[in-house]
């Protein structure tokens, strides 16, 4: 009898976060950048994220070439610019862009404006990230100097 009672806990919850309500912290994926949780990962138990990424330091060398095991993920450009290479294409993603990367697309980071930033949304919200061998050249970032 007890097998039969039915979970009535919602798949989500209802969630609203003010830019005040949580602070751009250090603690990303990538150190010259600040993250901005948007309580989504917590609201979808996981089953997606949202996050507010701003540039933190000036570009290096960027992210290096990688991938990410997600179903899904959006980049919408809020603020600024940044370049990445999509595999072997240069691509600059300016304020007002939303870029769908498709799953499993490689894919490197590498110049971005000192006012850059971006929402991104993913799914899964623990989704993992995997360092690849690069395919191609990439261009050198230009830096905060121009």
């Amino acid at each position: 009898m007890l097998d039969k009672v039915k979970d009535t806990t919602p798949a989500t919850l209802f969630s609203h976060v003010k830019p005040t309500d949580t602070p751009f912290k250090g603690d990303g994926l990538r150190d010259f950048f600040l993250y901005r949780d948007l309580g989504v990962a917590a609201a979808t138990g996981g089953k997606v994220t949202a996050q507010l990424v701003i540039a933190h330091n000036a570009p290096e060398k960027g992210t290096g070439w990688h991938r990410h095991e997600a179903e899904f993920h959006i980049v919408i450009m809020l603020r600024g610019w940044a370049r990445f290479m999509y595999e072997d294409q240069e691509t600059l993603v300016s304020a007002g862009d939303c870029v769908h990367q498709r799953p499993g697309i490689v894919h490197y980071l590498f110049d971005y404006s000192p006012d850059m930033e971006y929402l991104e949304i993913v799914g899964p919200a623990d989704f993992n990230t995997v360092d690849v061998p690069a395919p191609c050249e990439v261009p050198l970032s230009k830096g905060w100097g121009v």
